[in-house]
């Protein structure tokens, strides 16, 4: 392998081996090569002919030895992204930004994010939903586990907005179509703006479009009627293709976590951890897919963009983080609907 030299030596290997086995004085090798005296001094006096590394022996920086090991261990755990990572850290570690944290991945080898990556966590390029002002709400229904004691499973209804990614819960007892129509009323009271497009699949609880060979919806299932109502738009997703309707199914991927690292024991503990979560990711969770806001962030700046979006009863007062009863702290809206 070839020997790699500093950009500024003066001195290749074979003068180097030269200046070794010299018996000359400092004064005339250092002639003889036109270079300094403290250079052939250096060649002298060192055991071996490559040039050594440039880095410090003490590196300069204000990350403590904790403060690596949590960068370390956040990078593995989550492979994320440097912007990513930065946005996160920024919360625990305020003395991190984009560079200090770059350079402490790259000193423990986990800059490559490629080569941390399993062949089995590289997914498909996600597509770009198509931006839409507020008021385009995906839902889905998630069914949750049967916990000890209950005869019958109950079913989690979820709604997101699209540009907003403000998100309501409704625990339910049933998926019928009376019960999903019921779960629309609460998404119109719950929701700040009006809304004009609701995207759901294709399950009798929502559509007819396949009932008695049908190709379309009739139009008089109960929650089309309801739609037909308040004037919403209801669009169906393509069948047998859940990414369709990706932004909720990947809002129930973090279900899915907080069901699998708690053991509840009955349905009204689990509806009180998915009221303190809902609440968590409404005020606090920043989101890369919104510009690293929070979805009560997105929606304060919706409206001072176009407060014609939004109903004549709202508030934006309403919507102050350090305020218990503000637009989704509300302790009735996972139940009623009846957002302040």
């Amino acid at each position: 392998m070839g020997i790699t030299y500093h950009s500024n030596a003066k001195t290749s290997v074979h003068i180097r081996k030269e200046i070794q086995n010299a018996t000359e004085s400092i004064e005339d090798l250092a002639a003889k090569y036109n270079v300094n005296k403290n250079t052939i001094f250096k060649w002298k006096h060192r055991e071996t002919l490559e040039d050594k590394s440039c880095r410090p022996n003490k590196l300069q920086t204000v990350l403590t030895e904790l403060d690596e090991l949590i960068i370390c261990e956040v990078r593995k755990t989550t492979l994320l992204g440097l912007d990513d990572l930065t946005q996160i850290l920024k919360e625990f570690i305020p003395v991190v930004n984009r560079d200090n944290i770059y350079r402490c991945l790259k000193r423990n080898d986990l800059s490559n994010l490629k080569v941390l990556m399993s062949p089995k966590d590289t997914k498909e390029e996600i597509k770009q939903f198509k931006t839409y002002e507020p008021g385009y709400i995906h839902v889905d229904i998630k069914y949750l586990p049967k916990l000890k004691g209950e005869q019958n499973r109950k079913y989690l209804y979820v709604a997101i907005d699209r540009a907003t990614r403000f998100v309501y819960l409704s625990i339910k007892e049933n998926k019928e179509a009376e019960t999903a129509s019921t779960f629309l009323s609460e998404l119109i009271s719950f929701f700040p703006y009006k809304i004009n497009k609701l995207l759901t699949d294709n399950g009798k609880e929502f559509t007819d479009k396949f009932a008695r060979n049908r190709k379309e919806p009739s139009g008089n299932h109960v929650f089309d009627v309801k739609c037909s109502k308040y004037k919403i738009e209801h669009r169906l997703t393509k069948p047998y293709t859940p990414k369709t309707n990706g932004m909720v199914e990947r809002f129930n991927g973090r279900v899915e976590e907080i069901l699998a690292e708690n053991n509840f024991v009955d349905y009204s503990q689990l509806e009180e951890t998915f009221k303190y979560y809902l609440n968590c990711y409404n005020n606090f969770i920043k989101q890369k897919v919104i510009d690293y806001k929070t979805p009560i962030e997105m929606i304060k700046e919706w409206y001072i963009k176009k407060p014609e979006l939004f109903k004549e009863d709202f508030d934006i007062s309403v919507c102050n983080l350090s305020q218990p009863n503000s637009l989704c702290f509300s302790s009735t809206s996972i139940d009623s609907g009846k957002g302040n």
